[in-house]
């Protein structure tokens, strides 16, 4: 199993997460993170640090956020590295806003 950044991450990309991972696993493009499963190690240390809960274990991905699972293989790989902690996207608070968090 590995964990899935689902859409929640889009357009607020806060980056708690990617301070907390010993691997290195996460993904980034203009809009949201990514974690690559081939080097996740399913540790778990990033789920509770994202603000807008947009990370799940595999197992748990609800079932209208399924579609994440293979979008986070699919963008992952081809994206660079995100290893250090960003500001978040101007539109964050407003999307976390938004999903009531």
């Amino acid at each position: 199993m590995t964990f899935v950044v689902t859409d929640n991450c889009l357009k607020c990309r806060f980056t708690d997460c990617v301070t907390v991972c010993p691997v290195d696993c996460f993904h980034a493009d203009d809009e949201m993170l990514y974690i690559d499963p081939d080097e996740c190690i399913d540790c778990g240390a990033c789920e509770p640090e994202c603000p807008v809960e947009a990370i799940f274990e595999e197992g748990d991905v609800p079932d209208d956020k399924k579609e994440w699972i293979q979008i986070n293989a699919d963008k992952a790989s081809g994206l660079p590295v995100l290893a250090e902690k960003q500001d978040p996207l101007p539109t964050a608070e407003e999307k976390k806003k938004s999903l009531g968090f």
